[in-house]
């Protein structure tokens, strides 16, 4: 928590001036009483109408001042953690924008989110809770004391009794509540989880008629949620009826023993009410500390969860002395690469080499689970080779900033997301300054103008959330758009014409040969026509490369082909 609190300093202005207005309240309305006090004991007693008047004018005026500073406290303290809360988002978001696919698999989608979220959200409530209350309870609690022993010092043992008692029952409370706070974290993540997939995946759900079964998780989620927060609210509901109880008694004490005083002239009235004020003041101050303290173990749960993020270091860092990666235009180079996935005892990828040249077709074909995508993601540096190395341009993508390889890769994934906005949004996704020009031009290569111009807003037609308002065909020709107007040096397409008819297919292979004359071209594929026009085909199988050349030469000298090739095409087409 404190860790967080450090974000404070760009406000500490702001936090002084909070503690100036808060330390004026307090004794705004610890002066209040005594004048009070002066009224019934002196004015009232003698029939001292003037003295009456000046001295009421007096508490309006302190409790006007005590009104003004408590409105400023509110406005202060608001803005400033708003804007902590607001810094620690950004802070949050950009760190996790360095995170490999590694540090995401590690912490999950859905943590992320309720870290960025809910638990910031839980240290800003607590931080206006403190800002507003930790500084003025102490001064309250303290004052209130001072002024109390003052009024009356016999009388103060009432609470001598009654403030023990008060906080051991307020500790006890927070204590049992303690555990279940993390625990809530915890189970809103799984709530998130559960929400998330079912969001997503509502195709899938109903068309497996999986309604009903979801539905069942989602309620054992949220079920599982509510006993908690319902098991922790019960027994912090036990907080506020104690708490007044116990004040309630030290007020019928304070009254019966005053009496007892008055009666014997050792206080006046006007005394007893004040020290009953004073009373009040210190068991609120109590209160307002141990309604912090409940908050706080939450809280401090939250901050553990954002602290986790904010140290965990991302494994890809750039170099500290960048080379610039332009020795040699668009050649890609695989020298000797292995790689396993970070806890895995098998190796994903085992010595891959080969190099693929500016005006070259290099197609990788395989079996399910070959290491296809592992390989393309080695390219962007999604994660980092465990030996040997990929050279772009005959410098080590590690030696690059992230920012620069990745201006050089128009990279199409297996799964094509598309963002929320028109489609020429979507297009100059991949070029902030692209022109309509030059996303028309993308789109006709895309083979996506045709149902573009059909829409009825073309280019400036919305595309909803991931793309649920297009079809997987025109996701794919979108997002292959989207890495056409980029202009690349090297073009990585991970399996993105798997949801295209064979006429599409070939014409957009077609357009790309011509468009894509000066740039490296992979193409990952399950479909054999789309790889065998290719200059060069990598087989791959069981993340090794077991065969390379031409459709031709691999028909004839490599049988991990010819299966793949058998079962996709007759014999006359092979023929």
């Amino acid at each position: 928590m404190m860790k967080l609190l450090r974000m404070l300093n760009p406000y500490k202005v702001g936090v002084l001036l909070v503690i100036v207005f808060v330390f004026l309240q307090s004794l705004s309305d610890l002066f209040l009483p005594t004048l009070m006090s002066d009224i019934i004991n002196i004015g009232v007693s003698q029939g001292d109408l003037p003295y009456i008047w000046r001295i009421g004018g007096v508490m309006l005026v302190v409790a006007l001042l005590g009104t003004l500073c408590s409105i400023l406290v509110s406005f202060l303290s608001s803005q400033i953690t708003g804007k902590f809360a607001r810094d620690l988002r950004s802070r949050l978001f950009s760190h996790v924008e360095n995170f490999s696919l590694h540090e995401f698999d590690q912490i999950g989608t859905a943590s992320l989110i309720t870290r960025t979220t809910n638990d910031i959200t839980q240290v800003q409530n607590v931080l206006l809770m403190m800002m507003r209350m930790m500084i003025g309870a102490p001064l309250m609690f303290i004052g209130g004391v001072i002024m109390a022993i003052s009024q009356d010092a016999q009388l103060s043992l009432v609470l001598v009794v009654s403030l023990p008692i008060l906080a051991g029952a307020v500790a006890l409370i927070a204590f049992k509540g303690l555990p279940f706070f993390k625990a809530i974290q915890k189970k809103l993540d799984r709530l998130n989880l559960v929400l998330r997939e079912q969001l997503t995946g509502i195709r899938v759900i109903r068309s497996f008629n999986r309604t009903a079964f979801e539905k069942v998780r989602f309620t054992e989620a949220n079920q599982d949620l509510t006993d908690t927060s319902i098991k922790v609210n019960k027994i912090m509901a036990f907080m506020m009826p104690v708490m007044m109880l116990i004040m309630n008694f030290s007020i019928i004490a304070i009254i019966w023993f005053g009496g007892l005083r008055i009666d014997s002239g050792d206080i006046q009235v006007g005394n007893m009410m004040a020290f009953i004020q004073y009373a009040m003041q210190i068991m609120f101050s109590l209160i307002m500390v141990s309604i912090i303290f409940v908050m706080l173990p939450r809280a401090a749960a939250s901050a553990a969860r954002i602290n986790e993020v904010l140290e965990m270091k991302p494994e890809l860092k750039n170099p500290d002395s960048p080379k610039a990666g332009d020795l040699v235009h668009g050649t890609l180079e695989f020298d000797n690469v292995s790689f396993k996935y970070p806890g895995a005892e098998e190796y994903a990828l085992k010595d891959i080499s080969f190099t693929a040249k500016p005006g070259e077709i290099t197609a990788i074909i395989g079996g399910t689970g070959s290491g296809k995508s592992t390989l393309l993601a080695m390219i962007p540096r999604f994660y980092d080779v465990t030996e040997g190395s990929v050279r772009v341009n005959g410098a080590d993508v590690r030696d690059l900033t992230q920012k620069a390889l990745r201006a050089k890769i128009g990279y199409v994934p297996q799964k094509a997301v598309l963002f929320t906005g028109t489609i020429a949004d979507n297009i100059r996704y991949g070029k902030e300054d692209a022109t309509e020009e030059d996303i028309q031009h993308a789109a006709e290569v895309a083979q996506a103008a045709d149902f573009i111009g059909e829409m009825q807003d073309g280019y400036e037609s919305m595309i909803a959330q991931g793309g649920n308002n297009v079809s997987g065909g025109q996701k794919q020709r979108l997002s292959i758009a989207r890495a056409l107007v980029r202009r690349p040096e090297i073009y990585v397409f991970d399996d993105s014409f798997s949801a295209l008819d064979y006429k599409t297919d070939a014409r957009l292979r077609a357009a790309l040969k011509s468009e894509t004359s000066n740039s490296t071209v992979i193409i990952v594929a399950q479909r054999v026509s789309t790889v065998k026009d290719a200059d060069r085909i990598l087989v791959m199988d069981d993340g090794v490369i077991v065969g390379s050349g031409t459709h031709g030469e691999l028909l004839n000298n490599n049988e991990v082909y010819r299966e793949i090739v058998s079962s996709q095409l007759s014999e006359e087409e092979i023929a």
